[in-house]
């Protein structure tokens, strides 16, 4: 099903900006937390208890950039930066959350969670089969109470149920492990403002992560190598995630590495062969900067 030229399908968080302009406040991190009853305000008001979380209120390029934990008032004034917020530290499973929404009325759900590497890396996410019941209970009366008049995809970052990110758009990294038919059917969303998909054969992805260090400039993989290993027996698709041409200064990035690739597979130790293959090429071919 080939999408209308009419037919605008967000992919960044800039176009889901720009073309919502009904509901951009989601954006607003600090107005989420405070939607939830979090404890929540502007750096300029200072916690009256520790540990709380800080970050940007805005940040459309993401990667956690600017965010850390605060446990004392010495961590707060240290932080303490125009335009960031601190809200109530969350424990619980970190899980990113792809919906389908008809006039802000969930239709489908789909889970991610990730096992982090240190300093905002990770080392890969599993795309699970299962429900995730608390996050669908709380965040789907979330979005019938704010998103009404919404139709479309949105990707929900949840931390113990409740939400810390809402996106305008879906998780770009992993939707050829939806299953087939599953880009089809977003069109049909956004253009007939209707969801149909056959998800009866879902199953568990994984979606393996390349960073290397920072303070290197690094090539793209030639063409073969990156079809041998997209074809390779468990691996579903390989994405290079960084542009050749930029100064690796003008990529968003944490402070734990610098992602160069993914790979998306069935099969987690062939994504980590493949992970294996790709690092050998970025570690020969990369120069100082």
């Amino acid at each position: 099903m080939p999408c209308p030229a009419d037919v605008f399908i967000p992919t960044e968080d800039s176009d889901g900006w720009l073309w919502n302009p009904a509901h951009r406040w989601v954006y607003d991190k600090l107005a989420v937390a405070l939607s939830q009853g979090l404890s929540a305000a502007p750096h300029g008001v200072a916690p009256q208890n520790y540990p709380v979380f800080s970050k940007p209120i805005y940040n459309l390029k993401g990667m956690g950039v600017g965010s850390r934990a605060l446990f004392s008032a010495d961590d707060y004034a240290s932080a303490y930066q125009p335009g960031h917020f601190w809200t109530t530290l969350l424990e619980g499973d970190h899980v990113s959350s792809d919906v389908a929404l008809v006039d802000g009325e969930p239709q489908w759900w789909r889970h991610a969670t990730g096992v982090a590497s240190g300093a905002g890396t990770f080392d890969y996410w599993e795309v699970h089969a299962v429900q995730s019941l608390a996050v669908e209970e709380w965040c789907g009366a979330w979005c019938r109470r704010h998103l009404k008049g919404y139709t479309g995809l949105i990707n929900l970052e949840t931390i113990g149920g409740r939400i810390i990110e809402v996106h305008l758009r879906f998780a770009d990294q992993w939707p050829d492990l939806y299953g087939p038919g599953w880009v089809e059917s977003i069109i049909r969303l956004y253009a007939s403002r209707e969801w149909r998909f056959d998800d009866s054969t879902r199953r568990t992805g994984y979606s393996v992560v390349l960073f290397v260090p920072h303070g290197f400039r690094y090539r793209h993989p030639p063409a073969d190598l990156q079809r041998a290993i997209a074809t390779a027996p468990g691996v579903s698709s390989v994405q290079i995630t960084f542009h050749e041409e930029l100064p690796p200064a003008r990529h968003a990035m944490p402070p734990g590495g610098f992602r160069v690739a993914i790979v998306n597979c069935w099969d987690r130790a062939a994504g980590y062969a493949a992970r294996d293959r790709l690092r050998a090429h970025f570690e020969a071919t990369k120069t100082p900067l």
